[in-house]
């Protein structure tokens, strides 16, 4: 069997950022199964008589299932193809490309891994903001924002990350902000830290919000952001101004 599938990361927004290793990836597919997220100018790069299949989530809307995307790689690469899973960011950053990953190995089929950039660093990058810096902050979370704090489905310890002094990165967490902001603040968070929102990140349309953590989630439902966007709660928020 020649056919194999191989998770590609677009990396956060503009196409000039994708990896030497993720375009190739890309022009040699004879199938790419494509995400919402990942910048269609990248899709102009597919060779010729590659088919080109989405199964982009939107967010509280059309989607497909998990499990018939991983369906889907199983079965293009045991006919034979070379599979291209184009996600944006990166596959292993709240993509779940490891669960199409293992779904490979299930059914036998090689697969292997491109990283792309992920927004969780990009974003705030592109705004200015480093998530570490010397005598600021030696480290920083990566958390999901899709499960609100106080869901049973909730496994994120708001708690210890309030106390922790890390910059905070929060991914997935438009909707429920104000109840994250709220929690934070509860656990001992101090009303007045820097935080930051980065809308459509690498894009020519990118927006960056600044406040502060009592005031984020106020202004950012007052200046109608939308996903995909990067909140950043911590003091390095306030460089790059």
């Amino acid at each position: 069997m020649s056919g194999r599938v191989v998770l590609v990361g677009a990396g956060p927004g503009d196409p000039d950022l994708i990896t030497v290793a993720g375009l190739k990836a890309l022009r040699e597919a004879d199938v790419i199964v494509t995400d919402r997220l990942v910048p269609e100018a990248l899709l102009a790069e597919a060779g010729e008589g590659a088919e080109i299949i989405p199964v982009g989530k939107i967010p509280r809307g059309k989607f497909t299932p998990q499990e018939r995307i991983n369906e889907i790689l199983v079965e293009q690469a045991l006919a034979g193809r070379v599979v291209v899973r184009f996600k944006g960011g990166d596959p292993f950053v709240f993509g779940r490309g490891y669960e199409e990953w293992l779904a490979c190995v299930a059914a036998g089929v090689p697969v292997s891994y491109v990283p792309g950039v992920s927004s969780s660093i990009a974003g705030a990058g592109l705004a200015g903001i480093p998530v570490t810096q010397r005598g600021i902050t030696q480290g920083y979370a990566v958390v999901s924002g899709h499960v609100p704090p106080g869901d049973e489905r909730c496994d994120v310890d708001w708690d210890r990350l309030a106390g922790s002094g890390m910059t905070l990165v929060i991914m997935m967490g438009v909707l429920h902000l104000p109840r994250i902001t709220e929690r934070l603040i509860e656990a001992g968070l101090d009303p007045q830290t820097p935080s930051a929102m980065v809308e459509n990140a690498g894009l020519p349309q990118m927006r960056v919000l600044r406040s502060t953590v009592g005031e984020i989630a106020e202004i950012a439902k007052a200046e109608g952001v939308r996903p995909p966007a990067v909140t950043i709660i911590g003091e390095v928020a306030g460089l790059g101004a």
